[in-house]
């Protein structure tokens, strides 16, 4: 796959597995993911079109000893949410961040393009600097808090799942009118810990308070 999918794409595709994706992430070991895949094989949809994200669901929450081992573990006792990011996306179209790590599961293979908080110069990201990680179904992979990311790209026609875990509340609602700019920073934050910059090309994100702060190519991933 990751042969095929390289042959097809002027973007290197890189295996999660790389050294290249130390910067971004890394493999996580000592959990055992398998029954969440299966719940979000079977009980969960991809749209006809575009993406669904769902944060929390109390079903993939009350997985034990799952849930307990990553919000006492893996999180120090944080509070956590188990969600889901389904879809049909080919595109970068944006890249958010948030001040934690994040956990994405495959369900689906699938590719996630990702750039670092560092590379953000004067409130700009160009996506020449954005790299693409392939990650088979079953890997679950930590994206570091200095990590940006966004919806998952997928590989067939049949579209992506990918199982989406963070601290609670996280991509919640919040006030935007209420927000006060005292950084740069404070112009990308979106929702509750959720710091967004979106390309040109997503004009609905932006008419919704998105940050433009992704210049260069919308990045497609063909397949």
């Amino acid at each position: 796959m990751l042969n095929k999918l390289n042959q097809l794409n002027n973007l290197e595709i890189l295996s999660c597995s790389s050294k290249e994706f130390e910067r971004y992430g890394k493999v996580i070991c000592g959990y055992d993911f398998n029954e969440l895949v299966q719940y979000a094989e079977k009980n969960t949809n991809i749209p006809p079109s575009g993406n669904i994200y769902v944060g929390s669901v109390n079903e993939m929450e009350g997985i034990s000893p799952l849930f307990s081992s990553l919000k006492n573990n893996f999180y120090g006792g944080m509070d956590v949410q188990i969600g889901y990011c389904n879809g049909n996306n080919s595109f970068l179209n944006g890249l958010e961040y948030h001040k934690s790590s994040e956990i994405n599961v495959a369900v689906t293979d699938l590719i996630l393009l990702l750039a670092k908080t560092t590379e953000i110069e004067n409130n700009v990201l160009n996506s020449s600097l954005v790299k693409a990680f392939f990650l088979p179904k079953g890997t679950a992979v930590e994206l570091f808090q200095t990590t940006m990311h966004f919806a998952p790209c997928k590989v067939t026609e049949n579209g992506f799942k990918c199982i989406v875990i963070l601290p609670k509340e996280t991509n919640t609602e919040i006030s935007l009118n209420e927000k006060e700019i005292l950084t740069n920073e404070d112009k990308y934050l979106f929702k509750k810990n959720k710091w967004l910059l979106v390309h040109g090309d997503k004009q609905d994100l932006i008419a919704k308070g998105a940050f433009h702060g992704i210049s260069g190519e919308n990045l497609e991933v063909k397949f």
